[in-house]
């Protein structure tokens, strides 16, 4: 059974492809390769990202609060209507990373987060997980926001499976054709297409990556896809407006009373 349930602090890496090559080499001596990947070189993920019409959920996490939240819908590849998925629903507290996730039908997912009213429970389903998300979502007003997909490459420690590191190659985005079932095509996040790596640890990480990441000279570094995406397309006004947005601003040129967002915005 697939683990739906993750707590672990998550540290992030820009590598350009020379740096991966040598730090990925180095790294053999101690981890090996996912199961997934030891038979192909990458596997595709696909995530929906959900926000409120104001994005509230991305622009609380960019203010460095001490707690923060999101939901995606995930795929493994393209997917369709019948497709396993997984709905997620991911935290930080204070540096400790929360994820929770429950299996789905694309259809089923899609209806949960359009209507915040909960599927007829299946084998396949995770209950309590199911229960989160259904309050989370009596809490705003979500839509699909953002596509973000990449190709990844995993490892595991051969010493224990609490140690995980992920190179993600390739991070494309897109705010038009927003479903998992629409194929894959996106703009390149960052053009000069930097290896994003990911180390994911139940504890602290051992000494032997600790002096590995100091001899390559890898420092941490804060990058969120989403939140990228997000300043890159919508701060900096690459993206196209919504339909909610232009009826914003029309109304705004007939009327001097500022709009009011509904929903709650979470400052902890």
């Amino acid at each position: 059974m697939a683990i739906e349930v993750f707590n672990r602090y998550e540290n992030k890496y820009l590598l350009d492809h020379e740096a991966y090559l040598r730090f990925y080499s180095d790294l053999l001596d101690y981890m090996e390769l996912d199961d997934y990947n030891k038979q192909h070189e990458f596997y595709s993920i696909s995530n929906l990202y959900f926000d409120t019409p104001h994005h509230s959920l991305i622009r609380t996490s960019l203010s460095k609060p001490k707690y923060k939240e999101k939901l995606r819908l995930r795929a493994y590849g393209v997917t369709s209507g019948d497709a396993k998925v997984y709905l997620e629903m991911k935290k930080k507290v204070f540096g400790l990373v929360n994820k929770r996730r429950t299996g789905l039908k694309l259809s089923e997912a899609y209806e949960f987060v359009r209507t915040g009213s909960k599927p007829e429970l299946q084998p396949y389903m995770n209950k309590q997980v199911l229960e989160e998300i259904h309050y989370f979502l009596s809490r705003y007003e979500l839509e699909p926001k953002v596509y973000l997909a990449y190709e990844r490459k995993a490892m595991f420690s051969k010493a224990s499976r609490d140690l995980r590191i992920t190179f993600d190659t390739n991070i494309r985005h897109r705010r038009h054709d927003l479903g998992l079932e629409l194929g894959d095509h996106g703009e390149l996040l960052d053009p000069s297409n930097k290896w994003l790596m990911e180390v994911k640890a139940e504890n602290t990480v051992p000494l032997w990556l600790s002096r590995l990441l100091s001899e390559h000279g890898l420092f941490r570094t804060s990058f969120s896809k989403y939140g990228n995406e997000y300043k890159k397309t919508v701060r900096h006004g690459h993206a196209r407006p919504s339909l909610l947005e232009q009826t914003m601003s029309a109304a705004q040129t007939t009327t001097p009373t500022p709009f009011m967002e509904r929903e709650r915005v979470l400052y902890v």
